[in-house]
């Protein structure tokens, strides 16, 4: 990705010089990455997600260490990397090799193949976190039903068969009444359509949901917290719709409803394997299939419009060798 003179950004497939990699501890050979809404956004320009030119684009990845300085890692290990400025300040994952601080990465959970940990990838990683954060703070099966809005995307899909697989049951909102057969398939017990909820509504409203994972922001998290039963939690994850959160502190004072913020760039190591060690664990084979399908490298410029345009079902899978 480049940026010309009048600050428009470009983004082609090329040949760099891996000299001109950054400097780091480990390089990788990389297998697989994958196509999450801030790489639309970093691709497309529509989102002032890159920070630096020229930059490869790509906010994670999964590969086998081809030279390691690093203590925890050797060549031949496989590794997973979401984060850490991957494809906003640093050199990110739609390359054949990646060099990186070996602090960064995580090693591939067994049971997990590579091509399954970019199944996961950064959105289905988020997905987890959200998930842990909302059972950290207490949301259990018997509170109630739970809503995952944005439940056809990345981050939606997951957390739908996350927290059914959990036992929860849930609900899930989408703007593609027409995914009802999929989002079902991943344990949904109902699909909303999320029109009703992208309109003003009042500052309380019926209280409906023990919890909520929110990729979408905006007006539709405002309507959410709103309807959030007594003591509800939510976890706010994504800006699909929105960065905006026009509430009122109604929710919060008459209901003691909890909204906590998820971000994956910077977590901690620790509840990073914690996160992976669940995932592995948590999906099989046959769900990781169902969310996902592969594009090749040559195919993420026009597939970045797409996943912008709410055109994705789940996660796409980048076959960096494609």
């Amino acid at each position: 990705m480049t940026r010309d003179e009048d600050k428009k950004t470009h983004a082609e497939i090329t040949e760099v010089d891996e000299t001109d990699l950054p400097e780091g501890d480990v390089l990788v050979d990389v297998t697989y990455s994958t196509l999450n809404y801030k790489d639309g956004l970093a691709i497309t320009g529509k989102g002032p997600v890159v920070r630096s030119f020229p930059m490869i684009p790509g906010v994670d990845f999964a590969g086998v260490v081809a030279e390691s300085s690093h203590g925890d890692f050797k060549p031949g290990d496989e590794v997973i990397l979401t984060g850490w400025g991957l494809g906003e300040e640093r050199w990110g994952g739609y390359a054949e090799r990646a060099r990186v601080q070996g602090d960064w990465l995580v090693p591939l959970p067994k049971g997990m193949t590579l091509a399954q940990a970019m199944a996961v990838g950064t959105a289905g990683f988020t997905a987890m976190l959200c998930v842990m954060r909302l059972e950290e703070l207490g949301l259990k099966p018997e509170n109630g039903p739970v809503l995952v809005t944005g439940a056809s995307g990345g981050v939606g899909s997951v957390a739908v068969r996350l927290l059914a697989g959990r036992g929860f049951q849930v609900s899930a909102m989408t703007g593609r009444v027409s995914e009802s057969s999929y989002l079902n398939a991943l344990g949904a017990s109902e699909v909303i359509d999320r029109a009703p909820y992208g309109e003003p509504g009042k500052p309380l409203q019926k209280g409906v949901w023990a919890g909520a994972v929110d990729t979408v922001g905006g007006q539709i998290l405002a309507n959410v917290l709103a309807s959030a039963r007594q003591d509800g939690l939510v976890a706010a994850c994504g800006l699909a719709a929105s960065m905006d959160l026009p509430t009122t502190v109604a929710p919060f004072i008459l209901r003691n409803i909890t909204l906590a913020g998820v971000e994956s760039v910077y977590t901690p190591r620790h509840l990073r394997l914690k996160a992976w060690e669940n995932l592995a664990r948590e999906l099989d084979a046959e769900a990781l299939e169902r969310i996902s399908h592969t594009v090749g490298l040559s195919e993420v410029i026009p597939a970045a419009e797409k996943i912008l345009a709410g055109k994705v079902r789940g996660r796409l899978i980048v076959d960096i060798a494609a």
